[in-house]
């Protein structure tokens, strides 16, 4: 039934389908966790410039 711990990472034969499914969610999550807080940054920047303008 099981191949041992080659046959685990090489999925069998669907290795590059799986990591590449897990590596891409890997991505998505890490760029849902920062990209919020960037804009917010951003955001509040922008606004003490204009605070700054005025």
């Amino acid at each position: 039934m099981t191949e041992g711990d080659a046959g685990f990472w090489a999925m069998g034969g669907y290795a590059l389908y799986v990591w590449g499914s897990f590596g891409i969610t890997a991505l998505v999550f890490v760029w849902n966790l920062l990209t919020p807080g960037a804009r917010r940054r951003r955001i509040i920047r922008e606004l003490n410039e204009e605070a700054e303008e005025q």
